[in-house]
């Protein structure tokens, strides 16, 4: 029996203006084009998608307030690869109590996160 997974979307005013940023800067896998929406595998069982938000079942809001954070055991890869490609709004590398971590924007504001348990017992909740 396949497991549950979820799809986290993000509203766009315009997705094609996002469409590069996500395919070829950050290399989501791209699983399902349906014209208003897009979506990505971003690892096994995660998926992320961007919709229009003037054609979604949301609308686009001017001023986001979510967060999208991508784990990963090569955080340091992901900042340098990032920071090659100039990538707005990109924080220093981060170390906090649980996590190595740091954030960036899309080109529409939207807020990611890149980030690894650093704590083995943390860490191994999620796998």
């Amino acid at each position: 029996m396949k497991k549950d997974y979820s799809i986290t979307f993000f509203y766009y005013d315009d997705i094609h203006a996002v469409v590069p940023f996500y395919e070829e800067v950050l290399g989501f896998e791209l699983v399902l084009d349906q014209n208003m929406a897009r979506i990505y595998r971003i690892a096994e069982n995660c998926y992320f998608g961007i919709v229009d938000g003037n054609r979604g079942h949301l609308k686009h809001q001017e001023k986001s307030a979510v967060l999208l954070t991508i784990v990963s055991q090569d955080v340091e890869g992901w900042h340098k690869r990032l920071k090659e490609a100039g990538v707005a709004g990109q924080s220093e590398m981060l170390r906090g109590t649980f996590c190595e971590h740091f954030f960036f924007e899309d080109p529409a504001g939207y807020a990611i996160e890149i980030q690894r348990f650093h704590n083995p017992d943390v860490a191994k909740l999620f796998q």
